[in-house]
């Protein structure tokens, strides 16, 4: 029973350094097996050597689990009411007090210390209420710094308790939370999961799954926990095919980069949008008219057609020389061969060889027809390498590749857009104005609107091999004549012994050979463009391009997703205005739409105000419920015309001491950027972030785009009329801008501000 707040720290602590005795007890022993393992070097069969590496693979994968969770270990603890003996039996713990931490420890006799979040025996820490307080008495917040219990906060849900002892209230383990810096990096919120947020976590894994929040509501945090539990609950159907986390931009996958790991998986595979196609480091697409192009799903008739188009007929026959003899490729060889390979349904690089190998098939036999003409009569000559000495005639080779070239999905796509011909003929039916801003230069950079284009090309061309890049197998084949050898000599000796059949030369040279390391499935998924996952994460899925919906779409075939966004938020070219718009085509109805309903990040009088930008400009948002007022109102300061810089400059040392050590944010117009970049890095120098890994100062000068997903204490914004400007009136961008912020925001303007601001 509850006793003093001092005897109570006292006796927590001690549990809590029991915990991470074995903690490091744990994590020593896999080091020295991973220690030994290693030793072992590459010896033995060539299943004795995966065997190795599989082991060291997975002791590696314990070792980081082990490491990464380290930080606030347990959090939480149940005491339970009286149960029954078998009750109390089937959950393994009785009526002890459960503690709720990132991961599951159990000492060496297998006495659980400590149960995994994600555990069914763990759901009431996040569930149970006062009317339905689940068997739960009391529901206790540990917090700690280090090693150490800090304090303690008890919700007791039996009144009983109260007439029996003490209990200890602090400020809250939530609003905490939520008054805790920034430091550039998202931080879990394991330990403050709240009701509406944990049904959207343990939700089933089949289907579709769209949580809709606005600014502030948790929307991402939901996410990553919901991925966490998902590889949990249902790791045997997850572990081979992975888990895919995809989010808006750069910046946005290194803020989110550390939360996984902290909860116990490090196997996840996370994406931006840009880096969505292997081997493309794709930028934003500054053009919003191309962007709304090349997001249309009509792009991947576009994209059929410029495939098929590279199946060329000739203009007329065509005379190729192979060895001294002068054949004839005709149109209807030409016809016929293409129809053939078309009718095969592979790929275009694949069916190529179809096509290949029928042409060379037909200039084959009209060279042993002249060959035999020339010597006056039919032969019975072997005449078996024929079709080899035309396929290595330049002049077939040449015709061949004039037909249908092999092509790699850039190449296909950098010669469609630079050629203003081969658009036309792929797009007849697009608009001359449509076409023309499609044009670049060959060689130009990829954009994120190019991906799914790429994506596609890739489905219909197949892989295309460079006979340069084939392994030299060349050494192997002299182990197995080496090996086939030594066998013959043993062969007396064997067959005395009553021994035959035992081992072959192939398995003799394959002892040999060097073997990869094994890979694990997220290592192997992020290089194979197929790779078929059980289960993707989209957040800010209200950007999406209906193109770049296709892709992720091909990418999870189940299609067991977790979509989370705020249509509210929608500043892309091609993004959706509503869920439906987005979904229908690729899940028609079935997907299911869950809704959060509290800000945790954005103070009230903050958040009101953006709300009224939003709906001053027409937008359907949600509103959800600010759980705190703030200490301050939107500051607004009016300056001349050309004095924004300098205003900026004036006003960002005030507004550095009201964050107090926390991470501030100046959110600024693409035109201004460069500008307002320079003159904070002069006065500040090395506080001053930008890009993905300017989070890691304290300072961060960011268009509203790199901005989204992303909070921090204190927010300036410069010239909200221009961030309404660069996205064609729309006020989406704005919104996110306004809600970044988790103390105060300070916009300063020249120009007239959007309807809905209340000056301060």
């Amino acid at each position: 029973m509850s006793g003093t707040i001092e005897q109570d720290l006292l006796a927590e602590s001690q549990y809590v350094s029991r915990l991470y005795d074995r903690l490091d007890e744990l994590r020593a022993e896999k080091v020295q097996q991973l220690a030994r393992t290693r030793a072992t070097g590459a010896v033995g069969t060539f299943q004795n050597q995966s065997e190795r590496d599989s082991f060291a693979s997975l002791y590696e994968d314990r070792i980081a689990q082990l490491d990464a969770v380290q930080d606030r270990l347990v959090f939480g603890r149940l005491d339970l009411a009286e149960q029954g003996e078998a009750q109390a039996e089937s959950n393994g713990a009785g009526n002890s007090p459960r503690y709720i931490g990132r991961i599951g420890l159990s000492d060496e006799e297998l006495n659980r210390l400590m149960i995994d979040w994600r555990a069914s025996e763990a759901a009431p820490f996040y569930q149970a209420t006062a009317l339905n307080p689940r068997g739960v008495r009391r529901r206790r917040h540990l917090m700690l710094k280090g090693r150490t219990v800090a304090g303690i906060e008890d919700d007791v849900l039996d009144g009983t308790w109260l007439d029996e002892g003490h209990t200890h209230h602090g400020e809250g383990a939530l609003m905490a939370a939520l008054r805790e810096k920034r430091t550039g990096r998202m931080g879990d919120i394991v330990g403050t999961i709240q009701a509406e947020q944990d049904a959207i976590i343990r939700a089933d894994l089949p289907g579709a799954v769209v949580v809709q929040g606005g600014p502030g509501t948790g929307k991402t945090a939901v996410a990553l926990h919901r991925a966490a539990f998902l590889l949990y609950e249902y790791r045997e159907r997850l572990k081979h095919a992975g888990v895919l986390i995809v989010g808006p931009s750069n910046s946005f996958m290194r803020y989110i980069e550390r939360v996984l790991p902290s909860l116990g998986e490090t196997g996840v595979v996370m994406s931006s949008v840009g880096e969505l196609y292997h081997g493309v480091h794709a930028g934003p697409e500054t053009a919003r008219n191309v962007a709304r192009v090349k997001g249309r799903l009509s792009m991947a008739k576009v994209i059929g057609a410029a495939v098929r188009n590279r199946q060329r007929l000739l203009a007329e026959d065509r005379t190729v020389v192979v060895e001294g003899t002068r054949l004839t490729l005709t149109r209807g060889m030409v016809r016929n061969a293409r129809e053939r390979a078309r009718h095969t349904h592979k790929p275009y690089n694949e069916a190529r060889e179809t096509f290949t190998k029928v042409i060379v098939g037909d200039l084959a036999e009209q060279l042993r027809r002249k060959l035999e003409e020339s010597a006056g009569q039919p032969s019975a000559a072997d005449r078996s390498y024929l079709p080899q000495e035309v396929r290595e005639s330049w002049d077939v080779r040449v015709a061949i590749n004039l037909c249908w070239m092999p092509m790699t999905p850039q190449g296909l796509l950098s010669e469609l857009f630079a050629k203003p011909h081969l658009l036309e003929a792929a797009a007849p039916r697009m608009s001359p104005a449509d076409r023309d801003a499609l044009f670049r230069p060959a060689g130009s950079p990829f954009t994120e609107a190019d991906v799914p284009l790429l994506d596609e090309a890739a489905e219909l061309l197949g892989e295309f091999v460079n006979p340069q890049d084939l392994p030299d197998t060349s050494q192997y084949e002299r182990d197995v004549e080496n090996a086939k050898r030594a066998l013959d000599n043993m062969d007396t000796m064997l067959a005395n012994a009553g021994i035959d059949g035992v081992v072959t030369a192939e398995q003799v040279a394959a002892v040999n050979q060097e073997t990869a390391a094994s890979a694990s499935a997220a290592e192997r998924a992020v290089s194979d463009r197929t790779w078929a996952y059980g289960h993707i994460v989209v957040d800010e899925a209200q950007e999406l391009s209906p193109m770049q919906w296709r892709l992720l779409v091909r990418r999870c075939p189940m299609k067991s997703f977790t979509i989370v966004g705020d249509i509210a938020q929608t500043s892309a070219a091609s993004g959706a205005n509503s869920w439906a718009q987005a979904l229908e085509p690729f899940f028609a109805d079935r997907y299911k739409l869950e809704e959060l309903t509290v800000n945790y990040r954005t103070p009230a009088q903050i958040a009101d105000a953006a709300v009224r930008v939003a709906q001053a400009a027409g937008l359907r948002i949600t509103t959800p419920q600010a759980v705190r007022e703030g200490d301050w109102p939107p500051v607004i300061t009016t300056v001349g015309k050309g004095e924004l810089i300098q205003s900026l400059i004036e006003q960002l040392p005030d507004e550095l001491e009201y964050s107090a050590g926390g991470l501030q944010a100046v959110i600024v117009p693409q035109e201004l950027l460069a500008a307002a970049r320079a003159a904070v890095t002069e006065l500040y120098t090395e506080r001053v972030g930008t890009g993905s890994g300017g989070l890691a100062q304290d300072i961060v000068v960011i268009s509203a785009r790199e901005s989204k997903g992303l909070e921090f204490d204190g927010v300036m914004i410069v010239e909200p009329a221009l961030l309404v400007a660069e996205v064609d009136g729309g006020v989406g961008d704005l919104y996110v801008a306004m809600t970044r912020t988790t103390q105060r925001l300070h916009v300063i303007h020249n120009q007239p501000l959007p309807a809905g601001f209340t000056e301060a």
